[in-house]
């Protein structure tokens, strides 16, 4: 047996029994659970080379060793590898069809948060699609005043937001007309959580506008959608889960999550920066962009009802039972899409 593929079974061996115990894990339980057939000795030096790549650490001198962040990485990128028919879709579009026979979105999203935190033992969520949110049809430009100016948004359907904003200077009717007329030809038909992010990112793009109109028309626009939440559906439960023993998370930390939770346009945010494309996506600890997420871990897939996104998964501590969460929420995404395109 290749060195190599001693120490793949030796890792994953050690994190599955970590997840399972949540004690560190030593070389002589490894002997026997990695099924390799060789000594205590060369699994401690097996150990002793992977703690040497960032695979494993020692908590004590005396103790055995706990998987590292990139230990989690590699047991869940051979999880991925290897993965094997979901049977969980099928019970889970068996329990949707039960809880929600009239298969609407707005009643079918809670039971998939409900359905994701009892199996997992985290905390469970979905997201509605972009298109269920308010889409931006046109905005004008008012001047009342020598550097203030009433912005009136109107959505799809009618819907009508009004603003007042200080521009920072003087702006004359036909600026505004001009301004108003660029961002409409813009970024009409996109919901307006989705505007505002293009705005964000036009502004990143172009950092020195040379085109005078160009420049008044981003500036007016940033402080058009800057208080604009991305409103779409978000059910999240089983925040409790998260206070039970053996999470090896602190008060604090635990905090922390739940005020994100609790502000669940937060949680949206971060999955607009994590999934771009259909599919599973996990994030393990330290691969977190905001460092108060960083003892946690994500899982989350998409669905599509036909005519855009959504986003299922679960967040939980970095010591979550990776396996059982992948196929929960890769069966609920499917689960969800199969209900919404085929509801019969």
């Amino acid at each position: 047996m290749e060195a190599q593929d001693r120490s793949k079974r030796v890792l994953a061996a050690l994190v599955r029994e970590f997840i399972s115990s949540g004690e560190p894990v030593a070389s002589s339980l490894l002997v026997s659970a990695a099924g390799l057939g060789v000594s205590s000795a060369t699994v401690r030096s097996i150990l002793a080379r992977l703690e040497e790549e960032g695979f494993v650490q020692q908590p004590h001198t005396s103790a055995g060793r706990i998987p590292t962040d990139r230990g989690y990485r590699f047991y869940v990128d051979l999880l991925l590898e290897v993965k094997r028919p979901n049977r969980t879709a099928t019970a889970v579009e068996a329990r949707l069809r039960r809880e929600s026979p009239d298969r609407l979105l707005d009643s079918m999203l809670p039971q998939v948060s409900h359905v994701l935190s009892q199996a997992s033992r985290s905390v469970g969520f979905a997201v509605g699609p972009a298109h269920e949110v308010a889409v931006f049809d046109r905005v004008e430009f008012v001047p009342i005043a020598a550097a203030r100016v009433l912005v009136v948004i109107v959505a799809r359907g009618g819907h009508v937001v009004q603003k007042v904003i200080d521009t920072g200077e003087p702006l004359g009717a036909d600026d505004l007309r001009q301004a108003a007329n660029y961002l409409n030809a813009e970024f009409t038909g996109l919901p307006l959580h989705r505007a505002r992010e293009a705005v964000l990112e036009r502004i990143q793009a172009e950092r020195l506008l040379y085109d005078a109109l160009l420049a008044r028309a981003m500036r007016l626009a940033t402080s058009t959608f800057s208080d604009f939440p991305d409103d779409r559906m978000v059910y999240v439960e089983g925040t409790s889960s998260l206070l039970e023993d053996g999470s090896g998370l602190t008060l604090g930390t635990l905090q922390m999550l739940l005020q994100m939770i609790d502000e669940k346009q937060t949680l949206v945010r971060v999955l607009n920066e994590y999934i771009d494309g259909p599919g599973l996506t996990v994030v393990i600890g330290a691969e977190h962009l905001d460092p108060t997420l960083r003892p946690f871990s994500l899982v989350a897939s998409t669905y599509d009802d036909g005519a855009g996104t959504g986003t299922v998964g679960v967040i939980g501590p970095t010591r979550m039972r990776y396996s059982r969460a992948i196929a929960v929420v890769d069966g609920a995404a499917q689960a969800v899409s199969r209900l919404l395109r085929d509801p019969n």
